[in-house]
């Protein structure tokens, strides 16, 4: 099939930062690298979209990067386009009784009244230094953040700060279940300043592509994979609409349920532990308004289920991000992480409006409907992976039991939580195993 390590033939299959990332270090490897991507455009989850009159587009999901974001900014400094990324400092707000207040600083988390004054504020500030400072995560996902929370930081402490969180991000069913490592590293790499790139994350995946173009890259949008199988010698099969193609080596960097449809090859016991992971899925409604929403300036929402709001986060994006760069229109995400079988699945975008638009009036009282430009809806079944109790024993390895078959996904990143910058680093974590067991 080949004629030596520099002609070696892979495939990489999805678009997204980790699936780019990869097929720049195996084209840097001597590899020849076709990458597929069932969707038109690159980017996957942080991936947007631009209207015409707009110099920035903004992302479908909402993403930014935090300033411990190595991996990715490894990458760019790589690049030479280190220059282009921008850290403003935007403001984060937490709701209590009837109020937003902000939290992204020790002066502001002092000054939060829901917490008192007495022993509650200084066993928050003190678990808080703790998961900081400790290293040994392995201790921590024995046991659940709702156990560990209510152990160390008190009853109080845990359900008027992470229990929102908790019930927010991974529902009533699963927020009890969660173990403690995800929160550590949760806390452990978030940063108050917030990162993007110039001209949007879908510039920054546009410019990677056509650079891995340049390197070799055969990019092939618009192609969604149907099968992979082994060859009866050496080789992976990889059968598209538009026929089959065979590479040495091939690299999924989609979902577990999605490769475990791609290659039913793979082992029974392999198959039902990518089954059995379990993720939640993401409903992102944004509003292109005439107005800014926030009176205040702030960015992020942190709201609680029990608010009655119809979402978990409010952010608006404008307020991060120079509405200048927008045509002057204010865009605001409401977002909410749901298990799949949710109304939002199925309500009309029109039917979303209508259920999220009197929130919006909570947070600015001056808000009128007849301040919304334009809507759109984006909704995703794979978007936060949920790590139970003992976690580290089901991630499944990058080298799957299928010969020449690898994995990458934001489900092995653990016990860091999804994004590009653990994406990137899952990609080339991949793409390094891919050329060692080469030779």
């Amino acid at each position: 099939m080949s004629d030596g390590v520099s002609r070696r033939r892979v495939a990489v299959i999805g678009a997204g930062f980790g699936g780019l990332a990869a097929a720049h270090d195996l084209l840097k490897g001597g590899r020849s690298v076709t990458l597929y991507e069932a969707t038109d455009t690159v980017g996957g989850l942080a991936s947007g979209f631009k209207e015409a009159h707009w110099e920035w587009s903004v992302e479908k999901y909402y993403h930014h990067w935090f300033a411990t974001d190595r991996h990715m900014l490894e990458l760019i400094d790589e690049l030479g386009w280190r220059d282009q990324v921008r850290f403003p400092r935007p403001y984060t707000v937490v709701y209590y009784k009837g109020k937003f207040y902000p939290f992204d600083s020790i002066l502001q988390m002092a000054l939060f009244p829901g917490l008192g004054w007495g022993v509650d504020k200084v066993r928050f500030g003190l678990v808080g230094l703790f998961l900081r400072l400790t290293n040994n995560w392995r201790a921590l996902e024995q046991t659940t953040v709702e156990a560990w929370m209510r152990r160390w930081a008190g009853d109080r402490v845990y359900e008027m700060m992470w229990q929102p969180l908790m019930i927010g991000k991974f529902g009533e069913r699963y927020a009890p279940q969660v173990n403690m490592a995800w929160m550590w590293a949760r806390i452990k790499a978030r940063t108050t300043r917030l990162g993007t790139f110039e001209g949007g994350f879908q510039a920054f995946a546009d410019r990677f592509a056509a650079h891995l173009k340049e390197m070799g890259l055969d990019l092939r949008l618009s192609t969604a994979v149907q099968r992979l199988s082994a060859l009866p010698e050496k080789g992976v099969s990889v059968l598209t609409e538009f026929g089959e193609e065979h590479y040495d080596q091939v690299l999924v960097t989609q979902s577990p349920a999605v490769l475990a449809r791609l290659a039913p090859q793979l082992p029974a016991d392999y198959l039902r532990g990518l089954l059995e992971l379990k993720s939640m899925g993401a409903v992102v409604l944004i509003f292109s308004l005439k107005h800014p929403l926030s009176p205040e300036g702030y960015y992020w929402y942190n709201i609680p289920k029990s608010a009655g709001f119809p979402f978990l986060a409010l952010v608006e994006h404008t307020n991060f991000i120079p509405a200048r760069y927008f045509g002057g229109e204010h865009l605001v995400y409401c977002g909410d992480y749901l298990e799949t079988d949710h109304e939002y699945f199925r309500l009309s975008q029109d039917e979303l409006v209508e259920r999220f638009l009197p929130a919006l009036q909570r947070i600015n009282a001056n808000f009128s409907p007849d301040w919304v430009n334009k809507t759109w809806l984006f909704r995703t079944p794979y978007a936060q992976p949920v790590p139970l109790v003992n976690h580290s024993r089901n991630i499944p390895p990058i080298q799957t039991p299928l010969p020449g078959v690898f994995f990458a996904s934001m489900s092995q990143v653990y016990p860091w939580d999804r994004g590009t910058n653990f994406a990137v680093e899952i990609g080339r974590r991949a793409a390094r195993l891919m050329i060692q067991s080469q030779g």
